[in-house]
């Protein structure tokens, strides 16, 4: 990770940590990169964050000022960026959003031209301009100067492109859609609609400030009540911007990442879609998922946490499928980065090709219980690497055994220290994560 961009872009609380003057570097830098040798065309989207429209102004006058021209799909999901980007041939994309975060953060992610997220060598570049050590670049003069196009027209797009994914109708099906008070509340609705949906759609009346508050796919409760009460056939959570999915079965189960994975994997697998036999997952997917997958015959691989390594794995080896438990989900075949609307029409194949519910696809699948907590700590590196912190780790995993396991990292994200715990019982898993927890506050590490 660099300085300022991090696993998922540049990301903190709005004119604290992320300011106005950044993102206006980072436009007048993306505007100047990709417009050496052409009039550079960069496509942006925001979520519903107060802060998202101040960000977009000053990064539209960072490129315009570099002679880029900036499209606006205006508020949209980080995979529609993603889309747009590619098979429209902008140069790049920018979303601007924190994603899962509370609304006072927010975020820049920049998408390369294909869709991809951007590559760590060009971060590195922007960073060093943001400190000033490229020095002053070159301001665009007379008709050189860059314009604003709006471009809801390529959130439509994105949005047909859905709804052609579908294999059947879903008339008669009962649906519940948590939109999280984001992005997914102007696209994910109409998709279901447009495909015969009786859809419940909760948290969509964004205003600014309820982005992700106590609803979506880190707040699944909602949710649960809304698929019990109108008893629904399924349920579809997603996060701010749309890029991930939980899903609730009809009994008003959580069914998280990890299932899904197995879901849509052995669903793939049987109709010989799934290349090589093999899901990609991170070193955060659940002991019970790996249990699954070696019963119904399907590999797996492991990354680190994110979906940046998990979609870098799916490429290099090209596999069909990858995500993680946290609903980050993604289908080589249809999208480069994990896309919460997609995989839930993906769920909804596989729940109207096999006619079985949900609770009935992911019976197989007994999940350990598992524990995380995070930890606000100063300095995430050095609390990792302090020797009596090491030193408990070592120990909760020499308890555990081959009945479980620990797992403590650096969020990519936020300045928080990760430890999950899985183990045989709630119980355990809650003692040895604060036998742990207790160490680093002991150290002084945590804030």
């Amino acid at each position: 990770m660099g300085k300022y961009f991090g696993t998922d872009g540049f990301r903190g609380e709005a004119n604290e940590v992320l300011t106005v003057e950044h993102a206006f570097k980072v436009g007048r830098f993306l505007g100047w990169y990709y417009g050496q040798d052409h009039k550079a065309r960069v496509v942006i989207g925001k979520d519903t964050r107060r802060s998202s429209y101040m960000f977009e102004y000053a990064l539209v006058a960072g490129l315009t000022a570099s002679g880029a021209n900036a499209y606006l799909l205006h508020v949209t999901t980080t995979p529609s960026v993603s889309y747009v980007t590619r098979t429209e041939n902008f140069d790049c994309g920018i979303m601007i959003s924190a994603s899962h975060n509370p609304f006072y953060d927010n975020g820049i992610k920049v998408i390369n031209g294909k869709g991809h997220k951007l590559e760590a060598e060009v971060e590195a570049e922007i960073e060093k301009y943001i400190d000033g050590e490229l020095g002053e670049l070159p301001f665009a003069k007379k008709e050189a100067i860059g314009c604003t196009v709006d471009y809801a027209a390529g959130r439509n797009r994105y949005i047909g492109y859905l709804i052609s994914l579908a294999t059947r109708s879903f008339e008669n099906m009962r649906v519940g859609l948590d939109c999280s008070n984001g992005s997914a509340f102007s696209i994910a609705k109409s998709v279901y609609d447009a495909l015969g949906a009786k859809t419940y759609a909760i948290h969509c009346e964004p205003n600014g400030t309820n982005i992700n508050a106590e609803c979506g796919s880190t707040h699944i409760e909602k949710l649960q009540t809304c698929v019990r009460e109108n008893k629904l056939d399924v349920g579809f959570a997603y996060d701010g911007d749309a890029d991930r999915c939980i899903a609730v079965d009809e009994n008003g189960n959580v069914v998280d990442g990890d299932l899904i994975l197995y879901v849509c994997g052995k669903y793939l697998k049987e109709n010989n879609r799934l290349n090589q036999d093999t899901i990609v997952t991170t070193v955060m997917s659940n002991l019970g998922l790996y249990k699954a997958c070696d019963r119904a015959g399907l590999r797996y691989e492991k990354t680190a946490v994110g979906d940046k390594y998990v979609y870098e794995n799916m490429v290099q080896n090209k596999y069909s499928l990858g995500g993680e438990q946290s609903g980050h989900i993604i289908f080589s075949k249809h999208a480069t980065t994990g896309d919460g609307i997609l995989t839930s029409l993906m769920m909804m194949e596989v729940m109207l090709e096999k006619k079985q519910s949900l609770s009935k696809l992911t019976e197989e699948v007994k999940i350990y219980p598992q524990l995380l907590k995070n930890i606000r700590v100063e300095d995430k590196k050095k609390t990792r690497e302090n020797p009596a912190v090491e030193a408990a780790v070592e120990k909760v995993a020499a308890a555990l055994g081959d009945d479980g396991r620990i797992l403590v990292r650096e969020s990519g994200t936020e300045p928080v220290v990760r430890i999950m715990v899985e183990a045989s019982s709630d119980e355990l898993c809650e003692q040895y994560v604060n036998q742990v927890a207790e160490v680093i506050q002991e150290q002084g590490l945590a804030v």
